[in-house]
């Protein structure tokens, strides 16, 4: 449920896929990855269903909500525009052929898990932990499938506490910066635009990190999203608001799609 991917395809993104994996992910060798929601790890799926996104998207209480109605309103534009988009990719994932479906999760699950310099065991993994309904999600640190618990929207998600009893490492509160952000989403383009589900979570988490990176003067992590190829529609049919979080790579059953000149270059 949180992949995308492509509609047109960029000069030279999948003439080396697995190549380019390996490039984004060789980046991150040694420090630290977060992985947001992986489809599969260790053979249990991570991703929530879509029943749970939906309820998830439900649940949100977007400031926006209290902004004028009104036809003439630019932001009222925006949210119409991704409401009907969200309309158009969900019936299309629903649509979705389910052997086509799954070739797809084998190929992006492929390219992520099996490029040279991707063993996840000598990264450190942190998984995101829904605190509320009002977006505020933190992403906690485990070391395998089995620190992860079902919340109440059906998704496996980081206890509190480990098998010992102990917190697990808060990421905005680890002492080494975060260098892979590998995330879902509902909808993509070439641009680097993202479409969530509504609920705001992963931009709000983004931007918290975005501002503990300038206060500690880290690096900014990759941002790459995970995509089906119904996902990746055409440049201008997402539209944003500053709250967006824009991705610097998308990895699709095809291949890597590098964006941004950060993923370019790695």
């Amino acid at each position: 449920n949180g992949k995308n991917p492509k509609a047109r395809e960029p000069r030279s993104v999948f003439s080396h896929s697995r190549a380019s994996a390996s490039g984004l992910i060789n980046g991150a060798k040694e420090a630290v990855a977060l992985i947001t929601q992986p489809r599969t790890l260790a053979s249990r799926t991570l991703f929530p269903s879509r029943l749970a996104n939906e309820r998830l998207a439900s649940h949100s209480h977007r400031p926006y909500s209290t902004m004028n109605r009104d036809d003439d309103d630019p932001i009222e534009a925006i949210f119409r525009q991704k409401r009907l988009l969200r309309s158009r990719i969900r019936k299309e994932l629903k649509n979705m052929d389910p052997v086509r479906r799954s070739e797809e999760d084998a190929a992006i699950q492929s390219i992520v898990l099996n490029a040279p310099g991707s063993n996840l065991n000598r990264k450190k993994l942190f998984v995101p932990r829904v605190e509320d309904r009002n977006s505020n999600m933190r992403m906690l640190r485990i070391s395998s499938v089995d620190d992860l618990i079902v919340n109440s929207m059906d998704i496996l998600e980081p206890a509190l506490l480990d098998c010992d009893g102990k917190q697990h490492e808060d990421v905005l509160e680890a002492s080494d910066p975060v260098d892979l952000f590998i995330l879902p989403g509902l909808a993509f383009d070439r641009c680097g635009r993202r479409l969530g589900r509504s609920g705001g979570y992963y931009d709000l988490f983004l931007k918290k990190y975005q501002e503990l990176t300038k206060e500690r003067q880290w690096k900014e992590p990759l941002r790459v999203a995970l995509s089906y190829s119904v996902q990746i529609v055409e440049e201008g049919a997402i539209a944003v608001t500053s709250n967006d979080v824009s991705v610097d790579a998308l990895v699709s059953p095809a291949g890597v799609i590098p964006i941004s000149p950060a993923a370019q270059e790695r």
